[in-house]
Order: C-alpha cells, then sequence, then structure tokens
C-alpha cells in the first residue's frame, strides 16, 4: 500500500529514536511504500533549527522525506502555532496514498486532510495524539484558549474523516476526548516503543560490557542509568543523583545522559565526581540502546519520555515518577513508582532494592517476560494501519 505519513507539528529528524522514525521504517520493511510530509525543522546535533538537508530525498530506509517550508514569512513560533504550509495540499495529490496517518492535530492544514478524504473516499485516515496534561494545556488559558478555541476545531474538522484516533498514552486517549471531544468510539491506545533491531543488538553481552568498560565499572557495580532532556521540567534528575550521593554503598554506580539546559549545567555538573556518578554527555543513535542494555536498573524521575516505553522493551527494571495515565510500562511488577519528588523517597525505593535481592530479582523477571512483546516498533507500525489488533 502507499502511505503517507503527515508530520507537521513540529518536525521530522533522521537517526532519532521517535515514534515516526520508527513506524516509517518498519512499514517499508514490511513491502509498503511509504512517504512523510514534514517541516522544513529538525535536530542538528540536538539543536533545534533549519535543516541543512535535501528538502526532498529517499531516506535510509526506503522512505520518501518531504520538507515543506511554512506559507507564511513570519518567526518559527508563530508559523508553529498556525500549522499552515506551501503546497501541502499538491503534495497529497502527487503522492495520492491508500492510507494517512497524521502524527498530532495541532495544525490548521489538518483541513486540507479532511478535503483530500472527501475528494478521495477510498483512502483510509489515522491520527494520532501525543498531546496530556504534563507537557501541554497545563494551566487555564492554555487549556481553554489556545487549545479548545485553536487546536480543537483542528482536530474536530478530521473527526468525521479518521477512522481512528489513537493516544500514545492512556492519559493522551483521555486528552482525545475530554479536550479535543472526539467520541469514546473512534479512539485507541497505541503504545510507543522500541526499535526491534536496536533492542536486539544492544542486548548482546559484549555491548554490556563495553559501556561498562568504558566508564571504569566494574561487574559487581550496581548502575543506575538514567537519560533524557534534563530542563526546568525535569530538575528531578537532580534529586536523583543526590539520592545516589547520600547511599554510601561503594558499588553503586550513576550514569547519566542527555541535553541539559544551560541554566542547570552548573549545579548538575557540581554532583558528579567521574566516579560515583558520571555525566556522559548526549546519546547519539543507538547509544541510549547501549546505556540501557549495561544497567541493573534505570530511574526516571521526572516526566515521561520515550525512553520509558524503550526501556520496557529492552526487558531493564524502572523506577518512574508517577503520573495518572502513564503506567502502562508496568508489565506485571517491571516498575516502581516515585509518588513524590524527594530526595527521600527516591533513595528509599533505590536502598529497597539494594537491600532486597529477591525483590530486584523478580522485578527483573517481570521486565525480561514476554509483556515487554507489547513495545515492539515493528508491531505497533503493523497495528498503526490496522493490520493487527
Amino acid at each position: 500500500m502507499k502511505i503517507a505519513h503527515i508530520c507537521l507539528v513540529g518536525g521530522y529528524t533522521e537517526g532519532l529514536n521517535y515514534q515516526e522514525n520508527n513506524l516509517i521504517k518498519y512499514q517499508a520493511e514490511d513491502g509498503h511504500e511509504v512517504s512523510l510530509i514534514t517541516t522544513d525543522h529538525c535536530y542538528t546535533e540536538g539543536v533545534w533549527g533549519l535543516c541543512t538537508t535535501e528538502a526532498d530525498y529517499i531516506n535510509p530506509d526506503g522512505v520518501h522525506i518531504i520538507r515543506l517550508p511554512f506559507a507564511f514569512p513570519l518567526p518559527y513560533n508563530v508559523n508553529r502555532q498556525i500549522g499552515i504550509f506551501k503546497g501541502f495540499g499538491d503534495t497529497l495529490e502527487k503522492i495520492r496514498p491508500d492510507i494517512i496517518f497524521v502524527h498530532n492535530l495541532q495544525f490548521q492544514d489538518n483541513r486540507k486532510v479532511a478535503a483530500y478524504k472527501r475528494k478521495h473516499p477510498e483512502v483510509v485516515v489515522y491520527a494520532d495524539n501525543h498531546s496530556d496534561f504534563s507537557n501541554s494545556a497545563r494551566n487555564w488559558f492554555s487549556r481553554n484558549t489556545l487549545y479548545r478555541f485553536w487546536w480543537k476545531p483542528c482536530a474536530k474538522a478530521v473527526e468525521p474523516y479518521v477512522k481512528k484516533f489513537f493516544g500514545v498514552m492512556p492519559a493522551r486517549v483521555d486528552f482525545l476526548q475530554n479536550i479535543y471531544g472526539i467520541s469514546a468510539d473512534k479512539t485507541d491506545l497505541l503504545i510507543m516503543g522500541a526499535d526491534d533491531e536496536s533492542v536486539e543488538r544492544a542486548a548482546k553481552e559484549e555491548v554490556r560490557k563495553a559501556v561498562r568498560e568504558k566508564y571504569n565499572l566494574q561487574p559487581e557495580d550496581f548502575l543506575i542509568v538514567t537519560g533524557g532532556k534534563i530542563d526546568a521540567f525535569k530538575t528531578q534528575t537532580l534529586l536523583l543523583m543526590q539520592a545516589v550521593w547520600e547511599i554510601p554503598q561503594e558499588n553503586l554506580k550513576l550514569l547519566v545522559f542527555g541535553s541539559i539546559e544551560e541554566e542547570l549545567k552548573d549545579k548538575l555538573l557540581a554532583l558528579c565526581d567521574g566516579k560515583k556518578i558520571q555525566y556522559i554527555g548526549w546519546a547519539k543513535g543507538e547509544q541510549s540502546y547501549e546505556y540501557f542494555a549495561a544497567a541493573d536498573l534505570v530511574v526516571f524521575p521526572g516526566r515521561h519520555s520515550i525512553y520509558w516505553e524503550q526501556v520496557a522493551a529492552q526487558g531493564i527494571p524502572m523506577i518512574c515518577k508517577y503520573w495518572e495515565g502513564t503506567t502502562h510500562v508496568d508489565i506485571g511488577g517491571n516498575v516502581e513508582f516515585l509518588m513524590e519528588d524527594s530526595v527521600t523517597v527516591i533513595k528509599e525505593k533505590i536502598l529497597e532494592l539494594l537491600s532486597n535481592p529477591e525483590k530486584y530479582e523478580k522485578m527483573k523477571r517481570s521486565a525480561e517476560s514476554d509483556g515487554r512483546n507489547a513495545f515492539s516498533y515493528r508491531l505497533i507500525a503493523r497495528k498503526s494501519i490496522g493490520l493487527i489488533e
């Protein structure tokens, strides 16, 4: 089939482990003719800005990537809120897809998807949502003005033409229903996951050994890894670092990776000694899979990120901050949840596992169970276009 992914809220960056990268990869691997329409913005060495790559090309997975400029000569942050692009309707007509998958709903050109469906009633349209109350609509103004007044009409414009709206977490299914007003019978859960091939490669014993040797870690060290963006919304990483500092057990070690907001850099680096706690920079390509594979325990003390599902797929025990509607990563005991932001609470959770090997081994058995197969992007890619339930 011809499948067109529309990724015009934000943009698309080659080589990342984001949902859009994996869906198109595995759909192309299944033999479909896949295109992705996106913006002219992407990440370059972790910095967001105009892409320096071609605007129209075939990527390494055989997917046709088409980058469209914004319609108006306005600052990026203004254009991003408007979401109208040059040539979007014409591009859809050239592709003539059998299936359209819309990533996020917050762009005005969504109405052109509805128009295309009216003109081509045989096309099947799916859409997803990555917004919830932890990352969006966090105050009255945002919720009632930006989302209900400005973005809800974009969602409602395509509602009659979309076969299924997916929330990528339970909280994001609720957001579709409660903020965008999408009927419950048109919504479903499509969880995020991990690249199957990357999981398989990282699971090799030599990968775990190489990472540990690189950072001077001994086989008997109990290694905690945490990763992701460290900014004003995820300052809990500093609480985790402080908690590890306060645990005197010599073989307890922590690796921290990810980008750091400039205002937090001094505080974070002050907690690193290069031995017990190490900051190891930005994870490129598959490095995040390798870092997590080397861990005995992964801790995410702050807001949800795509790494939660990745680690669930890799079969590593986790401690995660509790957010309503994000407990889908628990496949039967692989996760312990933090109910508050506190050095004391984080420390108690870690000490409980260190002092109770039986409990840790039970978490590990759960993490390595067949339940982790639910986070396979090969299977999620098929579900996203209705090929499997």
